[in-house]
């Protein structure tokens, strides 16, 4: 604000807020925010009415079972999940919730505040006897994201999140829209307010496609085979 800036891009919900908290005025472009519309970012991705405009990480509630499925595929016996996160954020665990009952997954929610909270919240998980662990991304998770991966090959835990970021790191599977490609398209909602349109009459876009990443050398450590069939429609595949 002090520095005048014409636009303010921002990453997940947690960036959006912090913004919308410090102007009403200045155009705020989102990135990676889930479920825009129920966080009051946005009054309909149609219609933003605001300030705030940009892209949406998920296409609906549903994708939020998506990760939970998947990784029932990996161990069809799965009955208990660990969810990493910063839970301040309200991002997903509401749908989790709902999926889980569907899933009879039963899940364990460990709240992450700092980089010093990761090996109790560890410690936790494996204390409550979870099979597998999902993390919602957010800035602490995503900046954790390699000690996070090395915790969960420390204590044989397959992971999923939903950017293969995290994959590359070192975790078992990510499912979701590529960041790289959310980024560019948020130039280009940065171009046309620099060339005068307003936030509330540019549509929050949604993304048409989904990413799966495999990290074959997790899965090895991890002594997991990956269904051959879950496999072949993997987008990118770390040997």
């Amino acid at each position: 604000m002090r520095l005048q800036v014409d636009v303010i891009v921002t990453g997940t919900n947690i960036h959006v807020i912090a913004a919308r908290g410090a102007t009403a005025t200045i155009p705020i472009v989102m990135v990676f925010a889930a479920d825009p519309v129920k966080s009051g970012f946005v009054a309909s991705l149609a219609r933003p009415a605001g300030n705030v405009t940009g892209l949406s990480a998920d296409a609906s509630p549903d994708l939020w079972a998506k990760y939970l499925a998947l990784l029932k595929e990996i161990d069809p016996k799965l009955s208990r999940v660990g969810v990493l996160g910063q839970v301040s954020s309200k991002v997903g665990f509401a749908e989790l919730e709902v999926a889980s009952r569907k899933l009879n997954v039963a899940l364990e929610v460990t709240d992450i505040r700092s980089p010093d909270d990761l090996n109790s919240a560890f410690g936790e998980m494996v204390a409550k006897q979870v099979g597998a662990l999902l993390i919602v991304v957010g800035p602490l998770t995503y900046l954790l994201r390699q000690p996070i991966a090395e915790l969960a090959l420390k204590h044989q835990l397959p992971t999923i999140t939903n950017t293969n970021q995290f994959t590359q790191a070192g975790m078992l599977m990510s499912y979701g829209p590529s960041l790289t490609v959310l980024y560019r398209r948020a130039a280009s909602y940065v171009d046309k307010i620099l060339r005068g349109a307003t936030p509330a009459d540019l549509p929050v876009e949604q993304p048409t496609k989904f990413e799966l990443a495999i990290n074959l050398k997790a899965a090895r450590a991890l002594g997991i085979t990956i269904p051959s069939t879950l496999l072949a429609t993997a987008d990118e595949v770390i040997e």
